[in-house]
């Protein structure tokens, strides 16, 4: 971990560079990829499972019988911890059904929004060594508290054809329609265009790994909607000489044991703090069955030392993390001041890990500094917002003279005898 002490302003773009994703590099690849599933179905999709995860399959879909083998094989304790985690992001995502209330802008004039489910969602699922089935929980369950129709979800399989029994169980529990065992690019061309097998979907969700990022953004240019742009994962630690260091040195941990490209920084105005983390990071990393993974990922990651915490707010809403931690004495009072993060953990005891599996926030959130302009995933990313408006005679007579006014300096006089056609019949 490189540290950085007392840094100039000017330095700070620099220091908090993440790793770069390098998706122009991918472009060939992936756009041979989905044109080929774009063009031929299934029989691509086939190919492309063979020649990336290693499997032949006969057929794209799982069966009732593999999902409930599947299921059946997952631990009771496993099942009541999912069931646990869906029911806690459950009742947040519930709190978040919007109503819509009819305004009057003006006498006659009644405007509102109607909310409406995205009827058919694609949700991508990242396998391998660490198959993701808590994301399951983050956006099947969303989608269906909103109403979507079709919940479609695309995860690769293991050499041998199966799914992750977990996946299928958390699937299971948050209302998934449909399953198949596809994965990388080829899911994503398979959500995006249809496939004999796989329906088109209006919207993709998940993470995965550069590939997925890259084909998300392809498909995003004119087939579907995707839920956000995607980056490695990160997180940021904002401490102070409180801060229990062996849970900031879990927390830095925690997210780098995500992937090679994740970062992790702690921005702290006690310097012995970097120290004790420093060590209590080595001491944890070594009883990490992943340590190599989150080593690698540590050489990305940053020790910063600022001069006070007015200028650690600063730095981190310029970083805008994907995660940020709060362990200082006045968590409440920095958090108040948050204004770019995708999500916030407030408190000592209040880990990341939280928000990742069981706290009820969802996170799936905003990385690469998006979350100055992107939200995470909610029960909204799920909707759209439909406008109703219905003007009586009262209506029409006030506002219209406006509109013609408006439509004519415009130059859009077919706009303007809309109006006047309407206020010359309201007035005979």
């Amino acid at each position: 971990m490189k540290i950085f002490k007392y840094p100039a302003k000017e330095t700070w773009s620099e220091i908090l560079k993440r790793p770069t994703l390098d998706v122009e590099a991918l472009r060939g690849t992936v756009s041979e990829v989905l044109q080929r599933v774009r063009t031929e179905g299934d029989r691509a999709v086939k190919e492309y499972e063979e020649k990336f995860d290693k499997v032949q399959l006969t057929s794209l879909a799982v069966t009732p019988e593999e999902m409930a083998e599947g299921v059946a094989r997952v631990a009771p304790e496993l099942k009541s911890a999912i069931e646990l985690a869906h029911a806690n992001i459950e009742k947040f995502h519930t709190a978040q059904r919007f109503e819509g209330k009819p305004v009057e802008t003006r006498p006659g004039v009644t405007c509102w929004q109607k909310a409406v489910a995205i009827e058919k969602v694609g949700l991508y699922i990242p396998g391998g060594t660490a198959p993701l089935f808590s994301t399951v929980l983050m956006l099947a369950t969303p989608a269906r508290i909103a109403g979507c129709r079709e919940i479609v979800l695309c995860t690769p399989p293991a050499r041998d054809g199966s799914i992750n029994p977990a996946i299928l169980y958390a699937a299971q529990v948050a209302g998934v329609n449909r399953i198949y065992k596809i994965g990388g690019v080829q899911a994503i061309g398979a959500m995006a265009y249809g496939t004999e097998s796989v329906p088109k979907v209006y919207k993709i969700f998940g993470p995965g790994n550069q590939y997925v990022t890259a084909a998300k953004q392809q498909v995003s240019l004119r087939d579907v909607a995707i839920d956000m742009p995607a980056g490695p994962s990160e997180v940021e630690v904002l401490a102070d000489g409180s801060a229990n260091p062996a849970f900031v040195a879990a927390d830095l941990l925690s997210q780098a044991e995500h992937g090679v490209d994740s970062q992790a920084i702690l921005i702290t105005t006690d310097e012995a703090l970097i120290g004790k983390v420093e060590e209590e990071v080595a001491r944890q990393l070594a009883a990490l069955p992943r340590k190599e993974i989150a080593a690698r990922s540590l050489e990305n990651s940053k020790l910063i030392l600022v001069k006070d915490m007015d200028e650690a707010m600063e730095m981190t809403n310029d970083y805008a993390p994907e995660h940020l931690i709060i362990e200082t004495k006045d968590y409440m009072q920095q958090a108040s001041q948050v204004v770019n993060a995708g999500s916030v953990f407030l408190g000592s005891l209040t880990p990341e890990s939280a928000g990742d599996y069981a706290s009820g926030t969802n996170h799936t959130l905003p990385t690469n500094g998006y979350a100055k302009a992107y939200s995470g995933v909610s029960l909204d990313s799920f909707i759209r917002k439909i406008t109703f408006q219905e003007i009586t005679p009262e209506g029409i007579a006030t506002i219209g003279p406006a509109i013609e006014l408006m439509a004519a300096n415009e130059q859009l006089d077919a706009h303007k005898n809309a109006v006047s056609v309407r206020l010359g019949s309201i007035l005979l």
